[in-house]
């Protein structure tokens, strides 16, 4: 007990000191829990009286004080008050005195009220306390016969205890509890005749709360006996208007219980309200229980005509008159409207009772009376009796909805005649969005009439009122087509491309759409379609290519485009044949773009529209529609692929073109599920293109886009080698020659960028398990094409070439002869100034294996390359002869010689010239070797 004493007075100081504790919500709870357990306990002698008390008292103090104020919440405050109640009880004595008892039951009392009003009705210390106590203070005045107790008093407050029970058990839904505590309630109200207005309008408040949980036979019950405590003390009971309220309201929960079994109980308990207070409501009230307990004509019409009676107003009127139509009460509907518009016929509200009548006649189909009241209105609303803003704008939807039905319906003539009837209500020049739609409705009539004139006055009309509207857009572009103006149809186009960008408005009936500029641009294309307008068609699927969101819309949009550039190749002469080439080119590269005003597609060249749509519709979005599954997007995939592979394949003329088709097909691809002829297809889409820019760069001047298109070329090399990984992973390969294509092709790019990896790429030729010599001839040959220079790599291709070729069962001369040509042609110096020993060694060793292949078979090896080796051995051996190099000279002429009993019908003329001039030689040569020992 001790420790509970310090925890409770440490609480209370941190509660109530001038700074409220940045924990109060802990210091609540913690208090709250500690004082709980003091319900359950019973203390008969507790020596920390005065502690606890004080402890109450300053707990009670500071929950009710002004300045704690929004502190702490209702919740908070109870829970504070509840636990100053406990320890106060807890500190009493015994037999406490009369001021003690009081000050614990007014405590109590408070601290059931707050609970109460914090929802939360389980907390029933204060309820169940306080008989107790009245008990105590009731036998205690009576044995001492204490006369400072006014029994009245006690009375009272038990009075008070009693009401917050019966609320307390509603809250929790006990409504037998509730009964009890409210009829004991009532007994005390013979003492108690004050409290009487007080109990009637609880007991109300019980019954409104009843009937909005739709508990008709609790509701019912409290209004009862709302009503019957309410006759008991008229003086102090609610008043009469008060009265009539519960029976109204008791009327209704019969009403809505069950008509036809308290049909008699409601029509009782809402005579007897407009008996008590006559209100609109009454009225209409026992209207609505007349025709819901199927009551004859006779008595409903007393009815209504006690309402009419009463000055309701024409809103309450009106209303009548709609509850009578939809309880198939027509005549009785007809007959008082007839009579509100007779009473209301000088008021500004009577058009709201002309539209309503108009539109009760053409729900029961009498189509010719309403036209004729509509017409009666038009020429009311011009000679002194105009309708309101509000009013007006009711008849025009009434109008609108029926021309939309006999719109729909194929009626166009009748819908034209309605939407006139809108049209009559509006002035000369007037500017209004409406009208703008209601012209555009008017020219679709117009068009479907086939008045095309009419249907282009209408659109003037509504281009005048509202020129940025996609729809009037639209409607301008339908007029367009029908004129065969493609001009005109596609500057409608672009111009609803435009205003998509900026936020949509909504759009009448005839033309909604979820996405308004998406949608009627494929309908525009549509519509061009049918009318064999290709070029306006394409327009506007370019249009929809450009700004719609739907992604699978923009692939539909892009077949249908493909297909109409492939219809137009077919039939095209070479120039239009290229130019659709491009313009197929371009649908499948159109960028996707976003902006600040949302998403939307852009014609430009980095990156391909279809592309983007197939990776959006592949991927899961919460703010997207439904995509397609894999299967579907792989199909949409290839069959783009395909179109872009055929494309690809009629550019025979144009590398650029082809390039960019096959790079398509490839990027296509990658979107196909991931089998083997996918795979096939990927490589020869890389391979093509490679080779495709390759051509473009060997016809193009060094330049830096040139660079850029040989590093182009090596991504695709490289992409391509990924490929080739995979599929050799996915079966045999063997006769595949892509390796040797990829090697070729990267051996001619970084030969002509330069690259110093050059020779790797050598060593990887080198390295595959089948090398070809004309593999290696090829590389020679790219080795010294512009700009590329490396001799030392040509030669060790052809060397290793002429290898290769010397040991083939039947080696191939002519080959071998071009490989000898190629080497001794980059060995052999082009003038004697730039003879070097080691170059004439190397062109020597390559004539020695000329000699060598020559001897193979000298009748299989070309003459015109044996007379091509003559001569230029014979010309290197003259040029040294010229610069005094004898023995040299003598060597090469001597070596060209060799080569005279190889040449067949030239043999004799060349030999008659070489001769002569060979003796020359070695006459030089002579003479220099007798000087030379003479000097010596």
């Amino acid at each position: 007990m001790e420790c509970f004493v310090a925890d409770i007075k440490d609480s209370t100081e941190k509660l109530v000191q001038k700074q409220m504790p940045e924990n109060a919500d802990e210091v609540i709870e913690k208090l709250f829990h500690d004082t709980r357990n003091l319900e359950s306990s019973s203390f008969s002698i507790i020596y920390e009286q005065q502690q606890l008390e004080d402890s109450a008292i300053q707990l009670w103090n500071w929950a009710v004080t002004k300045h704690v104020g929004s502190a702490i919440n209702e919740d908070q405050k109870a829970k504070v008050r509840h636990a100053a109640c406990l320890l106060l009880c807890a500190a009493e004595p015994p037999e406490p005195s009369e001021g003690a008892v009081r000050r614990l039951i007014l405590m109590a009392t408070k601290t059931g009220r707050t609970w109460l009003d914090c929802k939360m009705p389980q907390m029933k210390f204060a309820v169940k306390s306080l008989e107790t106590l009245y008990g105590r203070l009731t036998a205690s005045a009576d044995d001492k016969g204490d006369i400072n107790i006014p029994k009245g008093d006690v009375e009272k407050d038990l009075f008070r205890v009693l009401s917050y029970q019966a609320e307390s058990a509603l809250a929790q839904e006990n409504h037998p509890e509730a009964v009890v505590c409210v009829q004991r309630c009532r007994d005390m109200l013979l003492r108690l005749p004050k409290e009487t207005g007080y109990l009637s309008l609880m007991c109300y408040n019980f019954g409104v709360d009843a009937y909005n949980l739709k508990k008709f036979e609790e509701s019912s019950y409290w209004l009862s006996q709302s009503y019957d405590i309410g006759k008991l003390n008229e003086r102090y009971s609610p008043g009469a208007v008060v009265r009539a309220k519960i029976l109204r309201l008791l009327a209704t929960v019969y009403l809505e219980w069950d008509c036809v079994s308290f049909q008699e109980k409601a029509l009782n308990a809402v005579i007897l309200a407009n008996q008590a207070s006559v209100q609109p409501s009454g009225l209409f009230l026992k209207i609505r229980i007349l025709l819901k307990g199927k009551a004859r004509d006779e008595p409903i019409r007393d009815a209504i005509t006690e309402l009419f009676e009463s000055e309701v107003p024409l809103g309450v009127c009106l209303s009548m008159v709609k509850l009578l139509m939809e309880e198939d009460r027509e005549a009785l509907a007809f007959e008082f409207l007839k009579r509100v518009c007779q009473r209301f016929e000088s008021s500004p509200e009577l058009g709201s009772a002309l539209v309503l009548h108009i539109e009760l006649l053409l729900q029961r189909g009498k189509e010719l009376l309403a036209r004729q009241k509509i017409e009666d209105v038009i020429t009311g609303h011009y000679t002194g009796k105009p309708l309101s803003h509000q009013t007006l704008s009711s008849l025009h939807l009434l109008l609108w909805d029926r021309a939309s039905k006999n719109f729909e319906a194929i009626n166009y003539s009748e819908a034209l005649q309605w939407y006139n009837y809108s049209l009559s209500f509006y002035a000369a020049g007037q500017m209004e969005e409406n009208l703008a739609k209601l012209q555009r409705n008017r020219a679709s009539c117009f068009l479907h009439l086939g008045q095309l004139e009419k249907a282009r006055e209408a659109i003037k009309e509504a281009e005048r009122c509202d020129p940025d509207s996609i729809f009037t857009q639209f409607s301008v572009y339908k007029i367009a087509v029908l004129e065969n103006d493609v001009d005109r149809a596609a500057e409608a186009v672009r111009a609803i491309g435009k205003l998509a960008r900026g936020p949509v408005r909504s759009e009448d009936r005839l033309l909604q759409a979820h996405a308004a500029a998406s949608g009627l641009l494929s309908l525009a294309a549509h519509i061009a379609l049918e009318h064999d307008q290709q070029t306006i068609a394409k327009t506007a699927l370019e249009g929809l290519c450009e700004h719609s969101e739907d992604w699978t819309q923009v692939l539909t949009a892009l077949r249908c485009l493909v297909r109409l550039a492939l219809s137009t190749m077919e039939t095209a002469r070479e120039e239009e044949r290229e130019a659709s080439l491009d313009a197929l080119r371009s649908y499948l590269k159109m960028e996707y773009s976003s902006k600040q005003e949302g998403p939307y597609i852009d014609q430009r060249d980095s990156a391909d529209c279809i592309l983007t749509a197939l990776r959006r519709v592949s991927q899961p979005s919460p703010m997207a529609g439904p995509r397609p599954g894999l299967e579907e997007h792989a199909e949409e995939a290839n069959w783009f692929r395909k179109i872009a592979w055929n494309s690809a394949l009629q550019c025979e003329t144009s590398a650029e073109r082809m390039r960019d088709f096959f790079v398509l097909s490839y990027q296509l691809s990658q979107f196909c599920l991931p089998d083997r002829a996918v795979l096939m297809g990927q490589k020869t889409c890389l391979l093509m293109a490679t080779a495709a820019r390759l051509e473009l760069c060997r016809t193009s001047a060094v330049s830096v886009q040139q660079a850029e298109q040989l590093t182009e070329a090596l991504e695709h090399i490289q992409i391509c080698w990924e490929v080739w990984k995979a599929l050799k992973a996915s079966g045999d390969v063997s006769k595949d020659q892509t390796e040797t294509l990829l090697l070729l092709y990267e051996f001619e790019a970084r030969a002509k960028l330069s690259d110093p990896k050059l020779e790797s790429v050598l060593e990887a030729v080198l390295e595959l398990e089948t090398v070809e010599p004309k593999t290696l001839e090829t590389i020679a040959g790219l080795a010294m094409e512009t700009p590329a220079h490396y001799p030392l790599l040509c030669k060790k291709a052809l060397r290793i070439a002429l290898a290769l070729h010397k040991k083939q069962p039947q080696p191939d001369l002519l080959r071998c002869s071009r490989c000898l040509h190629s080497l001794v042609q980059l060995s052999l110096p082009s003038g004697v100034s730039e003879a070097e020993p080691r170059a004439l060694e190397e062109a020597w060793g390559f004539y020695q294996e000329a000699r060598s292949v020559i001897g193979l078979a000298p009748e299989d090896f070309p003459e015109l390359e044996i007379l091509w080796l003559l001569t230029r051995a014979w010309n290197t051996g003259i040029l040294l002869y010229s610069r005094a190099q004898y023995p040299e000279a003598e060597r090469w002429c001597g070596l060209a010689m060799t080569f005279l009993c190889h040449l067949g019908a030239l043999q004799e003329s060349y030999q008659t010239q070489m001769s002569g001039l060979y003796g020359e030689v070695l006459d030089k040569l002579d003479k220099a070797k007798r000087n030379l020992v003479m000097e010596e």
